[in-house]
């Protein structure tokens, strides 16, 4: 005869079901709230990409854009691997820690196949409710992409907020497919598992995979070796040898964790002093046990973070490159080039007068010395290449004054028997401590002063590769023409058609030679400004996009680990303070394990991801990645942007756990 307080097997209604899971969701939902939240962010960045994937005033806005559908959906299929492996690691992780009350269940009454639904229902409503509050925030979240890509493409933006029905059903296929692969797996293992193995499930935890003290000091040893030898390979630009180098890295991560977690208790059985001394006894013995049981999460946490800050990185590179040719190339509003001496210009002069009006503009020529003196110099003091120069180029000084105006720069004054440079900013400390003369002709000129403002100095039919001479008109009788060049400030920005047009007429002129040799090149800003938003939307925001879901995944399984604690941690402070610790020296105590824990898993990804990055920011042609797109600061900005959204997910962690575990 059953106990009056079992539930009869053939008395717990679908009804009964759906009540509890309900109440369970709440609370599921309340002890893990970052999980929540971080599943509600998923959901938002989901949708808020989706709707740019169907959306048609952004696919409009250039040719290029036309390829963003294919692009985002598949860094899409990464972030839904990578959520779908959050969603399944915190599902199986809460499995385990409610094993006892899920026991307890099939105890009182319960068959396996309802307390797995029961399970099931529970995450399914947390789940439901997440998506659902994840299309709300991911309809903002969209407006701000949006808004920012019509601000890439200098076109004004007005507010539309609207559900876009095409982005919610493909959230929801993406939703539906993570959660019903995480809650299918849990299903199938509650079904199968009897009482004594949910009620003991909780104690399951990684065993120690190294106990020898020998092999331990081994194996961190070589762990570190790895870790160096991988950083350098990953900085080849060969992709088996990359690949190897990634290899090593993960062995090394893997070995660095599992060596650390099981050498902390080791290290203070050979130095019991300082076991003792202020609270390192708490601080470390907390944190061993809790690496004893995670170091191999705790390694693939750590690939994350490397993998995270890396693509950060690349972000940050790739929209230095694209925005550094640019700048250099776009500082005039319509630009074009014809290599050779004797070109005609005019077919791209009568196009202009007849549809693109003009405020400003000049038509001149590039010259060339007989030889290469200052290249030769620039070459031994610094990195330099150049392309379609085989000596030092030459500017006239009305030419110069005029290029000036167009592009809106100050005037400058001539020096009389002088000549002045004007580079690259990479260029500037050579070239200031240059000191030779130049003889054109019969005039002799000694180096005055230099210039750095964009000049349209970063190709081959540009105003110099890199340093241009302006000398005094006279000066330039005599010398070869390099190329014939025509500069123009426009009464508004050049159209794409307009521009399509100009490069039709130097393609026709080109099939006209009877042996091709000389190229025309033609320029805009508008263009240049168009293929930087392109560029960036097809490459920048997905990488983000790929680098926001990996620290939010990566940092959301740490905090629920942390935050599983909090009945163990109360317990111990309530312990210490019978004991008569101090509330200060608790909060200290709290404080000091915390940052450990969350610094452990960050500080491998730094030291490898920062040499790839600053590594990776030195490949481009000298004078792209200067100014805030330099190395150093691109790196800075990388690690940056990582500890940012890191701080946030620590900082709600530390608080949660203070107010909950401290002793009042």
């Amino acid at each position: 005869m059953k106990s009056w307080t079992c539930w009869p097997r053939w008395g717990v209604t679908s009804v009964t079901l759906s009540k509890l899971s309900f109440r369970n969701a709440r609370r599921q939902a309340s002890d893990y709230l970052v999980y929540f939240i971080t599943v509600v962010m998923a959901a938002a960045l989901l949708y808020s990409f989706n709707g740019l994937v169907f959306s048609q005033e952004v696919q409009q806005l250039s040719e290029g854009m036309n390829t963003l559908p294919l692009v985002i959906i598949l860094a899409s299929i990464v972030v839904v691997c990578v959520f779908g492996w959050l969603v399944s690691y915190a599902t199986g992780f809460m499995l385990s820690r409610r094993s006892r009350e899920l026991g307890t269940y099939i105890l009182v009454g319960l068959t396996n196949k309802q307390v797995a639904r029961l399970f099931f229902l529970e995450n399914l409503s947390v789940g439901g409710a997440a998506l659902a509050l994840g299309l709300v925030l991911g309809g903002l979240l969209y407006q701000i992409l949006r808004a920012i890509l019509f601000a890439m493409f200098s076109l004004p933006y007005h507010f539309t907020l609207a559900l876009s029905l095409p982005a919610a059903g493909l959230t929801l296929l993406y939703f539906a497919l993570i959660y019903l692969h995480a809650l299918r797996k849990s299903r199938k293992r509650i079904r199968k598992m009897k009482i004594y193995d949910l009620v003991y499930f909780e104690k399951q935890n990684e065993s120690i995979v190294i106990h020898k003290g020998k092999s331990r000091r081994w194996v961190f040893a070589i762990s570190l070796v790895l870790g160096v030898v991988g950083t350098v390979l990953l900085m080849s630009r060969e992709l088996i040898i990359g690949i190897i180098g990634a290899g090593c890295l993960i062995a090394a991560l893997f070995g660095f964790f599992l060596s650390f977690a099981s050498g902390v208790p080791a290290f203070f059985d050979r130095h019991p002093a300082q076991k003792y001394q202020g609270q390192n006894l708490l601080i470390f013995r907390t944190l061993a046990a809790k690496l004893s049981t995670m170091g191999i999460v705790m390694a693939i946490i750590s690939m994350i973070f490397t993998a995270t800050i890396i693509t950060e990185g690349s972000g940050l590179v790739f929209n230095g490159i694209f925005r550094g040719r640019s700048v250099e190339n776009a500082c005039f509003d319509l630009y074009f080039a014809i290599e050779g001496e004797d070109q005609d210009p005019s077919p791209y002069l009568g196009y202009i007068a007849e549809h693109i009006p003009v405020e400003q503009s000049v038509l001149y020529q590039v010259y060339l010395t007989d030889s290469p003196t200052v290249r030769n110099y620039i070459e031994s003091q610094t990195v330099y290449y150049y392309y379609n120069y085989d000596q030092d180029s030459i500017l006239r000084w009305s030419d110069y004054a005029a290029l000036r105006a167009i592009a809106g720069y100050p005037a400058v004054e001539p020096e009389p028997g002088r000549y002045l440079i004007h580079c690259m900013t990479y260029l500037e400390e050579p070239l200031r401590n240059y000191d030779q003369s130049v003889t054109l002709g019969n005039i002799t000129l000694s180096p005055g002063s230099v210039y750095t403002e964009h000049l349209s100095q970063g190709f081959g039919v540009a105003n110099g590769h890199g340093y241009i001479l302006v000398v005094p008109d006279e000066a330039v009788d005599g010398l070869a023409v390099h190329h014939l060049a025509y500069a123009a400030k426009t009464v508004q920005p050049v159209p794409a058609a307009q521009y399509d047009a100009m490069t039709d007429i130097a393609v026709i002129e080109y099939n006209k030679q009877e042996n091709p040799a000389n190229y025309a090149l033609v320029l805009t800003k508008a263009n240049e400004d168009a293929q930087v938003a392109v560029q960036t939307a097809l490459l920048v925001f997905p990488l983000f996009y790929l680098a926001l879901a990996l620290t939010m995944t990566a940092a959301t399984i740490l905090t629920i680990q942390q935050l599983s604690e909090t009945d163990r941690y109360r317990r111990q402070f309530a312990l210490l303070r019978k004991l008569g610790m101090a509330q200060r020296e608790m909060a200290q105590a709290l404080g000091h394990q915390f940052a450990i824990y969350y610094v452990m898993p960050a500080v491998p990804p730094v030291l490898i991801a920062a040499p790839i990055i600053f590594h990776f920011a030195q490949i481009p042609e000298p004078g792209v990645m200067v100014g805030m797109n330099s190395p150093g600061i691109i790196v800075t900005i990388s690690l940056g942007i990582f500890f940012l959204i890191y701080v946030i997910y620590i900082l709600l962690a530390y608080t949660s756990l203070k107010r909950n575990v401290l002793p009042k």
